[in-house]
C-alpha cells in the first residue's frame, strides 16, 4: 500500500509542478503584454493593436505554440494530463503538435501514440488525427500491447468519418483472428447490423 501512495504522490507532484510551470509561463507572457500596453500608451499609439513580437494564434489554438515554444517532453505532459482529466480537445491538440512537429523523437512511442489517438478521437472533432495516430502504431509497432487496442479504435474512426468499408474490413479480421478478445466483445455488439448494411 505504500509504494501505491507513493506513486500516486509522486504522479500528483508531478502534476502539480506542471501546473505551476504553466502558470509561470502564463503570468510571464501576460506581464509582457501588460508592459508592451504600457509603453504603446505613453507614446500615444492606440492599445487595440497587435504586438509584433506577439506571433497572432487561432483563436481555437489551446497550444499555442509558436508563444510557448513548448518542449517535447512538456507537450507529453500535458497531453497526458488532460487526457487524465478528460478535457479531450485540449489533450488532442498537445498530443497532436508533439506527434507532428517531433515525430522522430523517442518519447513519440506506442503510448504515446495510443494516448493521442484516444484523445483525438473522444474529442470527437479529430477523427481524422486518431486515424493517423493508430495507423502510425499499427505499423511501426506491431507487437505492442497497444496494437488490438489501436485497431479497435481505428476502426471505430473509420466509422465516425463515414468509412464504413474500413470499418467493415477491421471488423472482418477480428472476427477471424481476435474471436477471444475484448476488442471483438465491443465490436461484436453491433458488428452484424453494420456488416449487413456496408458490406458489397
Amino acid at each position: 500500500h505504500k509504494e501505491i501512495k507513493n506513486l500516486e504522490l509522486a504522479r500528483d507532484n508531478r502534476l502539480l509542478k506542471l501546473k505551476v510551470s504553466e502558470l509561470t509561463t502564463k503570468v510571464n507572457h501576460l506581464d509582457s503584454q501588460n508592459r508592451s500596453y504600457a509603453n504603446q500608451l505613453k507614446s500615444g499609439i492606440k492599445v487595440e493593436r497587435t504586438i509584433a513580437s506577439i506571433p497572432k494564434v487561432q483563436a481555437n489554438d489551446l497550444v499555442m505554440y509558436e508563444v510557448y515554444r513548448w518542449t517535447p517532453e512538456k507537450l507529453l505532459a500535458i497531453g497526458e494530463k488532460e487526457l487524465h482529466f478528460k478535457n479531450y480537445t485540449k489533450s488532442a491538440q498537445f498530443y497532436h503538435e508533439l506527434v507532428s512537429r517531433f515525430p522522430a523523437h523517442q518519447i513519440v512511442d506506442d503510448r504515446t501514440l495510443f494516448g493521442a489517438g484516444i484523445a483525438a478521437y473522444e474529442s470527437k472533432a479529430n477523427y481524422s488525427w486518431a486515424v493517423s495516430h493508430f495507423n502510425k502504431l499499427v505499423k511501426t509497432y506491431p507487437k505492442s500491447p497497444f496494437y488490438r487496442g489501436a485497431k479497435l479504435w481505428l476502426a471505430l474512426s473509420h466509422y465516425n468519418m463515414g468509412e464504413h468499408q474500413k470499418f467493415v474490413a477491421t471488423v472482418e479480421e477480428f472476427r477471424k483472428n481476435y474471436r477471444n478478445t475484448e476488442e471483438w466483445k465491443i465490436l461484436s455488439k453491433y458488428y452484424e447490423d453494420i456488416s449487413y448494411k456496408f458490406k458489397k
